[in-house]
C-alpha cells in the first residue's frame, strides 16, 4: 500500500472545530470507560481541548501549528518548536481512519532528516501505551524521563551541521 500525499497548512481559526474533533477522537477509549452521560463527555472534552490549545499556544510561541490534508480533507496535526539546538515534537494526531498508512511514520522521518542536517537533537512526549512508541524507539528516541503521565523521550542528532 503507498502512503498517501499529505499538504501540512498552519492552523487557522476555522480548523477549530476539526482541531476538537480530533482531539475528541485522541481520547475515545478514555472517554468509553467513563460512566458519563454524552452531554458529559462533550463538555469535558471542550473544556479538555481548549486547555491544551492555550498551553501549546503559549509554553510554544513561535512553534509551527499545522494541519494535515490528504484526499482534499483534513486528517490530522502536527505541531513542532525548532529552536536553535533541538526540534520539539510537540503533538502529532491523525484520524483514527487515516492511522497505519505510514502517514506519520513519513513525516516523522521528513523532520528527522531536516534536524540531522542543522546538528539539532529532537524531543517529544508520549504516553506509555500510545502506538507510536515503537516507532519512536525503531527512530533512536530514547526515554530519558517520566512526567506525569507521559514518557520523555530524546533523540541526538544523528549527522551534525558544521557550523562557522
Amino acid at each position: 500500500m503507498s502512503i498517501p500525499e499529505v499538504n501540512l497548512r498552519p492552523i487557522t481559526d476555522a480548523d477549530r472545530p476539526f482541531l476538537r474533533t480530533l482531539y475528541g477522537t485522541t481520547r475515545a477509549a478514555e472517554m468509553a470507560l467513563l460512566p458519563w452521560p454524552q452531554a458529559a463527555i462533550d463538555a469535558f472534552l471542550d473544556q479538555q481541548f481548549q486547555a491544551q490549545h492555550d498551553h501549546y499556544q503559549e509554553q510554544f510561541a513561535g512553534a509551527d501549528f499545522f494541519v494535515i490534508e490528504a484526499a482534499g480533507e483534513l486528517i490530522g496535526r502536527a505541531y513542532l518548536h525548532w529552536a536553535d539546538d533541538h526540534v520539539q515534537f510537540i503533538d502529532m494526531a491523525l484520524l483514527p481512519a487515516w492511522c497505519g498508512r505510514g502517514i506519520g511514520s513519513r513525516l516523522l522521518g521528513q523532520w528527522l532528516a531536516r534536524a540531522d542536517a542543522d546538528g539539532l537533537s529532537a524531543g517529544l512526549h508520549v504516553t506509555p501505551h500510545n502506538p507510536a512508541l515503537q516507532l519512536y524507539q525503531r527512530c533512536g528516541f530514547e526515554v530519558v524521563g517520566e512526567t506525569g503521565l507521559s514518557l520523555k523521550m530524546r533523540r541526538a542528532a544523528l549527522t551534525p551541521a558544521i557550523r562557522a
